[in-house]
Parts: C-alpha cells; sequence; structure tokens
C-alpha cells in the first residue's frame, strides 16, 4: 500500500477514499507509518499526535479532502489542545486554548492532522534549522537545507509522509522550501486566506499561508477550502472566482510574460537559476505565449529598508508579547543569536518609521501594479542558488546585518510579493546537474491567482516533474 501512497497527491487520495477504495484511517497509518520511518532521519516533523489524528480519521470526515493525512506547521498552525512554539525555546510547550480560523477550514475539508513540522525561530530564515528542534534535512540530499521557514513542512511532503501540508509565507516561506524541495507552493493574494481568531495581520501585512503540496491541482482546490475573510478581518482581498480549481479547466488566454535573468539590482544569479527561468520562458513561448526578458522597475536595496523595518519591528512584538504572558526577558538564554540581535534592531525601529516603510512597499505595489498592465506575469528563479547546504547560516551571530546577509542573497525576489500583496507560485520545473531542484517562480496581478495557476496547470502538463518526485519518494 506505500507504494500507491507514495504515487497519489492529496486529490487522488481523497478520490480514493469517497469512491471507498481506501479509508481514511488507513491513509493515517500509511503516514504514521512513513513519518516514524524516515523523520529520524529528515526531522521534519517535531510534535505528533497519532491518537487524535487516528479518532479524526475514524469518523470517516467529509469534505473535499476528506481523509488525507495533514501536518500543521509550528508558525500560526494551532490546534486546540497541542502547543506551537514558533520554533523558539522562548515560547513555553502550551497547549493552544483555540484553532486558528484557517485550521478550522483545514478541518471543515476533511483533512485528517497528525503533527507539527519544523520550522526556523520565529520564522525569521529561508533555512530550517533551529536550536530547539535542529536541522531539517533535505530528502533530495540530506547535507541540504529544506528552505524555510516552512521547511518541516515541505521536507515531509517531498518525502512522502503527507501529500499536502500547512505553510505560510512572510519573505518567500512558502515558496522557498518548495523550490527547495521540488514542490508546488503558492503564496495567495494578500487577506486571501484568514490569520484569526488571534491576530488581524501579521508585520504590516506581509504574511500570508496557504500549503505545500505535489500538483497544482491541489493548490487550487485547498484555495477553494480556505478562502474568504475570517470575522473581523482588518481588511480582505478582492472578489475570489467562483472556484480557482475550475481555472484549470480548458487552454487559457495566451499571456504576455516578463522574465528575470538577474536580481532586481542587476546583479548575476547562480548559472542553474538562469537556465531554470530561460527553460520556463522557452516553455512558454513554445505554449503560444508571448515573452520577453522584462522586470518591474523595483530598486532592490530599497526594497529591503523598509521590508526590514516592518520585518524587524513585528518580531519585537511578538517577543515582547510572549515574554509579558510568561515573565521572560529575552536573552541568549532563550533565543539564538540572529534572533537576538534582529529583535533588538526591531525595538529601535519607531512608530514613524513602521508608517514609513508601509508607505513605501505601498509605492512599491502601485509601481507593480503598473507594470502589470503590460505583462500579465512575471517569472523568475525562486532563489539565487540551488538549495544552500545545512550550517551556512551562523545563527549565534548577534549582529543581524552580517548574519542575515546570505540571505538576502539566496533570496533575491520573493520578499516584494510579500510586500506589494500580490499571488506568486513556486513551480519544481529545474533540477540542478547535481540533483537537487530549483524552482520557477510566477507572479501575477493582484487577486489572480485563478490566472496563475491555469499558467502553472498548463506547464505542469507540459513538462510534468511528478515522475522524478515520486522516484525519489519511493527510493528513501
Amino acid at each position: 500500500m506505500i507504494d500507491e501512497y507514495l504515487e497519489l497527491d492529496a486529490t487522488g487520495m481523497a478520490e480514493l477514499v469517497r469512491t471507498g477504495q481506501i479509508s481514511a484511517g488507513e491513509l493515517a497509518e500509511c503516514a504514521i507509518e512513513r513519518i516514524e520511518a524516515l523523520n529520524p532521519r529528515l526531522n521534519a516533523v517535531i510534535h505528533t499526535f497519532y491518537e487524535r489524528g487516528r479518532g479524526l480519521a475514524a469518523k470517516a470526515p467529509a469534505g473535499p479532502f476528506g481523509g488525507v493525512p495533514f501536518l500543521l506547521k509550528d508558525i500560526l498552525g494551532d490546534l486546540a489542545g497541542e502547543p506551537t512554539r514558533q520554533g523558539s525555546r522562548i515560547m513555553p510547550p502550551v497547549p493552544a486554548e483555540v484553532n486558528a480560523e484557517l485550521t478550522d477550514r483545514f478541518l471543515a475539508a476533511g483533512l485528517v492532522p497528525l503533527g507539527k513540522t519544523n520550522v526556523p525561530e520565529f520564522g525569521l530564515v529561508g533555512t530550517t534549522e533551529p536550536v530547539l528542534y535542529g536541522p531539517a534535512k533535505n530528502p533530495w540530499n540530506t547535507a541540504h537545507s529544506t528552505g524555510g521557514s516552512s521547511g518541516g513542512s515541505a521536507c515531509a511532503v517531498a518525502a512522502g509522509m503527507v501529500p499536502v501540508a500547512h505553510a505560510n509565507d512572510g519573505g518567500g516561506s512558502i515558496r522557498i522550501p518548495a523550490s527547495a524541495c521540488g514542490l508546488v507552493g503558492l503564496k495567495p493574494t494578500r487577506a486571501r486566506n484568514p490569520l484569526g481568531p488571534m491576530l488581524g495581520d501579521v508585520m504590516g501585512g506581509l504574511v500570508m499561508e496557504h500549503v505545500v503540496c505535489h500538483s497544482v491541482r491541489d493548490a487550487a482546490r485547498m484555495l477553494d477550502c480556505t478562502h474568504g475573510p475570517g470575522l473581523g478581518d482588518p481588511y480582505a482581498a478582492p472578489p475570489a472566482p467562483a472556484s480557482f480549481a475550475a481555472a484549470l479547466e480548458g487552454k487559457g488566454k495566451r499571456l504576455r510574460i516578463g522574465f528575470a535573468r538577474t536580481k532586481l539590482n542587476g546583479q548575476p544569479l547562480h548559472g542553474e537559476c538562469v537556465a531554470a527561468a530561460e527553460a520556463a520562458a522557452r516553455l512558454c513561448e513554445s505554449l503560444g505565449h508571448h515573452v520577453e526578458e522584462a522586470s518591474p522597475p523595483i530598486d532592490q536595496d530599497q526594497l529591503i529598508v523598509p521590508f526590514m523595518a516592518l520585518w524587524t519591528a513585528g518580531l519585537a512584538m511578538q517577543i515582547d508579547h510572549i515574554c509579558q504572558l510568561t515573565g521572560q526577558t529575552p536573552s541568549l538564554g532563550n533565543l539564538e543569536g540572529l534572533t537576538f540581535g534582529l529583535y533588538h534592531a526591531g525595538q529601535a525601529v519607531t512608530g514613524a518609521q513602521v508608517l514609513g516603510a508601509q508607505a513605501a512597499l505601498q509605492a512599491c505595489g502601485r509601481a507593480v501594479a503598473a507594470w502589470h498592465r503590460t505583462f500579465d506575469v512575471w517569472i523568475t528563479p525562486v532563489l539565487g542558488t540551488p538549495p544552500i547546504p545545512n550550517g551556512l547560516i551562523d545563527f549565534g551571530n548577534t549582529n543581524p546585518v552580517e548574519a542575515f546577509a546570505p540571505m538576502i542573497d539566496y533570496v533575491p525576489f520573493t520578499a516584494l510579493q510579500n510586500g506589494t500583496g500580490q499571488p506568486a507560485i513556486s513551480l519544481p520545473l529545474h533540477w540542478s546537474a547535481d540533483g537537487l531542484p530549483v524552482g520557477v517562480q510566477l507572479v501575477g496581478r493582484v487577486g489572480d491567482e485563478a490566472g496563475l495557476l491555469a499558467l502553472s496547470a498548463e506547464l505542469e502538463a507540459a513538462a510534468p516533474w511528478e515522475p522524478r518526485c515520486q522516484a525519489m519518494r519511493k527510493a528513501l
């Protein structure tokens, strides 16, 4: 049964449950067996509640993903009665009092959560190596990073522990691990999915939630299950179509597409990342789309300053709140060095600077929206290089400029869409010469997830990645 389990995406598993060919309980046991077999090597899952999951599966959950095994992320993935520690020693293992609104929607869709996934401390970097849990290891090559911050989720899905897992994205944290692990990772439009009931937004609207998965149809059908504002949300996304999954049907319109060979500041990218973007551009052209080299007129260096102001101020707010509740004082005894340095940088950000940062990112949003009057989609590599080795980042360094600098080089594109609120998706369309995944990012207009998903499905059909990914999963 495990071989068949490894060949199915979440939609395929749900169909087998719906038609009585397999039970939710049998799927749960496959997932548990896979987690127990692989997690000692990969360290993707850091907390399990198997009996709770078995109980849910025994009730034959209904919904579009009825009976499909699932994992929640250790950031924002609140499930009442289970801890969410954000990968940090400063956060005690206190059970959540209530479900996150998104968790409720996952449960209503029929998903069966079995545990929580590994994350970097507070989701701050694009690699998953926290002191609290230890590093997650990429199933394509365990010496390399899974990406972050949804690195545990991506590792678990790539390794075939579950077919889909919760993820969130404040600077690329869905797309980065999707790229590193050979998965589909959609960051929806700002406010498309809810962040309540504990939060209205995170870090001034930078953070958005969804999943990592094997197929474009899973990403689309999951968004059909989760989208829409929650009670009291501070703002809402543009109107959604009747069905995101319906956008995958038939041949979509031919698009005008720009693609990037360099970073926004003109600096070079790793050759494998250039090759990935160029191959995706050629594939789009072969499918009848108009493609040319073009990028939005954004100064990358100017983008970093307002982004980091919001990012560090939001971190300081979170840590101060935890300390108010627990009576702790931030120190190198309960925070990693990099986190400690970023915390103090965030404390120094003034209210005026926060508002100025929001205004600067809004100006970026207007400039990018104007560019999208001409171009429907922007293609970039997700990362500046293939997946980095674990151990490259010095998390003990309290100087945030020094410690964080490698991340800025590694992740040159993804933070822009968090600042502008645009949807963006990572697709596993390329592998490096030494067999590491190199994801390609497609960026669309605000509110146009349907257009991105339609193009993504077209590329998936033209250059399917699942045979290669299935072979890796079976070889583990």
